[in-house]
């Protein structure tokens, strides 16, 4: 697989001057709100090399005893928390013993079963969680990503294309993927959004945080404490004091305030390409879909954030429900053996003001609040508009789209056919051009 180099809006971390969208005639009128302001130290990233080398199908087999995964998965059905189990772990023929490996997902587990065979679930592989400095090629998590169609080409191909957008990505690989010697499937393999991941992508120190599926963005008040199963701090020393007055600046905030001071708290053209993004992929599940599918970063030298993208295994229109992408000539592709049939049909009613999004009409309320600013409104359609020239009329998504695809033909004929790859590969070709 041959990609251009995978790039990223390498930019220093500053204060940049405010282009303004428009001029006062005197001090005494409002000031348009700012198109531009701080902007993250996102740095170029090449295309992965060994274990994300994305040119070949990579072989990952785990060893773990079945009563501690049945005991497991049981605890998560009764209490939803997930164990950390001890695992051997082989990649391309390493060895890693003593391996960490849980469950990762939230909707993707609802219908998680006693009787689930491993192999079909969503894992978190941690080389490093009993054994110090243990990695394959200098990387120690990986996660296992699950998919409601065969060939996870859609998501796949969307991380390639967040890439090339200049948004923060993941590496993500294709691999035969096996749990206690059970016949392997095809599963797409991706980063694990850590302090490696952060290190690659960002040129400055900082923090992330992981908005939580059952969480929401509202303010809690002070006391960090409050905000336990909201957001999940993922990197540096644990310090939510940045977060928390974030989310008390979005939150109560007067229009005024937030339309001029944002600008100084958050990448506002980074926000405005990303919903661009997760609108031209057709990604409903993204920071104000059912799953509150995001990340916060907060960048130590500017003191402002950017919102990271995550999960992406329903872009190009795939079906949650276990359907596959939209129907080809009348036929579905099949769902992959064991992967969840149905949605949660159980998300909370009574979410805070900040509350995530999801089929009921709820937003998130840094998206309903930067939308509902006729400048910001209108930066989100420019970038669409520049994002689909870039990538889709360009050629180059298909082109990504292709490369995937043909390693799956050439290399992973014992997990899934041809006439497979293809029809799901054509599904996604109705999107990319039109």
């Amino acid at each position: 697989m041959k990609h251009a180099v995978r790039r990223r809006l390498a930019v220093a971390t500053v204060a940049a001057s405010l282009t303004l969208g428009g001029c006062a005639s005197d001090d005494t009128e409002e000031r348009a709100p700012a198109t531009t302001g701080v902007t993250t130290a996102a740095r170029d990233v090449a295309d992965g090399t060994g274990v994300w080398d994305a040119t070949e199908v990579h072989a990952i087999e785990v060893e773990v005893d079945e009563d501690a995964v049945a005991t497991m998965v049981d605890t998560y059905c009764e209490t939803g928390e997930k164990e950390w189990l001890e695992a051997t772990v082989t990649i391309d023929g390493e060895v890693f013993e003593r391996a960490g490996i849980r469950l990762k997902g939230n909707s993707s587990l609802r219908s998680v079963s006693e009787d689930a065979d491993p192999t079909d679930l969503p894992w978190l592989v941690r080389l490093d969680e009993l054994v110090d400095d243990a990695s394959v090629d200098g990387w120690s998590e990986l996660v296992v990503r699950s998919n409601s169609s065969a060939t996870a080409l859609n998501e796949a191909v969307a991380l390639d294309l967040l890439a090339e957008a200049g948004l923060a990505s993941e590496h993500a690989v294709a691999s035969s993927f096996s749990v206690n010697g059970a016949d392997a499937r095809l599963r797409l393999v991706v980063q694990g959004l850590d302090e490696e991941w952060e290190a690659e992508n960002f040129s400055t120190d900082g923090l992330l945080y992981k908005a939580e599926a059952e969480g929401d963005w509202s303010w809690r008040g002070d006391d960090p404490d409050a905000y336990t199963d909201v957001f999940d701090q993922e990197t540096g020393e644990e310090d939510l004091t940045p977060l928390i007055d974030f989310l008390d600046f979005i939150n109560n905030s007067s229009d005024e305030d937030f339309a001029t001071e944002l600008p100084e708290r958050l990448d506002v053209q980074a926000f405005a390409r990303y919903l661009a993004f997760e609108e031209l992929v057709d990604n409903f599940d993204d920071i104000d879909g059912p799953g509150n599918n995001s990340y916060l970063r907060w960048d130590a030298e500017s003191g402002a954030f950017t919102v990271v993208a995550w999960d992406h295994n329903l872009a190009f229109g795939a079906s949650p429900g276990g359907g596959g992408f939209p129907a080809q000539d009348g036929e579905r592709p099949e769902r992959p053996e064991g992967m969840p049939t149905d949605m949660p049909t159980d998300m909370p009613t009574d979410m805070p003001s900040g509350g995530m999004g999801g089929p009921d009409g709820r937003e998130n309320v840094l998206v309903e609040r930067f939308t509902a600013v006729e400048e910001w409104s209108d930066l989100v359609e420019q970038e669409k508009a520049d994002l689909t020239e870039e990538l889709y009329a360009s050629g180059y998504a298909e082109d990504v789209l292709d490369q995937w695809a043909g390693v799956l033909t050439e290399q992973a004929g014992d997990l899934v056919d041809a006439d497979t790859v293809e029809q799901e590969a054509d599904a996604i070709r109705e999107t990319i051009t039109g």
